[in-house]
């Protein structure tokens, strides 16, 4: 493999999540919030495993920064206390009020932002190896697919943080079914946006 050299953006944008992600640690650890330090874990790995592979993924600075975000998004969601509760159950759009099947809260926003960024993520990966004339509404077809995939794998990262704590803030049936249909929102999202830039480049 080449050489590969971070570029000054990057350095920047590494340094700002080491430094949310360790000072956000502290503060699990100082008030004993073992759920989300396994979460911290989770993200760590990530973001290791982002680094080690930029050279040959050459994310572009947007998606970086995307998923930048979406890790201090997700850190401050159960971190930050609002009223008896913490950011994630904060209802920012009062669409809907009957316990768990609240709308619109910043946890569901939160999965709609994430995983649209994973869609794009996905997209990126596949786009390379896409053969110069093929189905594009497949390829926008198969990244929502993947995005949403990831967000399974997310609801089973929360569940098995239930199983392992004796109290989490994950919620119950109503809740993962809005997480999956936010994330599904995102992930179409994010695929309309790839193809109007697509639009806008062929003109």
């Amino acid at each position: 493999m080449k050489y590969f050299a971070f570029t000054r953006q990057q350095w920047i944008l590494f340094c700002f999540s080491l430094l949310y992600v360790a000072g956000f640690t502290t503060y699990y650890l100082a008030s004993a919030n073992y759920e989300f330090l396994w979460y911290v874990a989770v993200l760590v790995f990530f973001f290791v495993l982002l680094v080690v592979t930029l050279p040959a993924s050459r994310f572009s600075t947007t998606i970086l920064w995307g998923l930048s975000l979406w890790g201090l998004m997700h850190m401050a969601g159960g971190s930050i206390p609002v009223g008896d509760g913490v950011l994630y159950g904060v209802q920012l759009v009062d669409i809907a009020h009957d316990g768990e099947f609240t709308l619109i809260k910043y946890d569901q926003l939160v999965h709609a932002f994430g995983f649209g960024v994973a869609t794009m993520v996905a997209h990126h990966l596949l786009a390379p190896r896409w053969k110069e004339g093929a189905s594009k509404a497949l390829l926008y077809t198969l990244a929502v697919c993947i995005g949403m995939g990831l967000g399974a794998v997310n609801e089973i990262v929360e569940f098995l943080a239930v199983l392992s704590f004796p109290e989490t803030g994950v919620g119950g049936y109503f809740n993962t079914s809005l997480d999956l249909v936010f994330n599904t929102i995102g992930a179409v999202s994010a695929v309309i946006v790839l193809a109007f830039q697509e639009r806008k480049k062929r003109r």
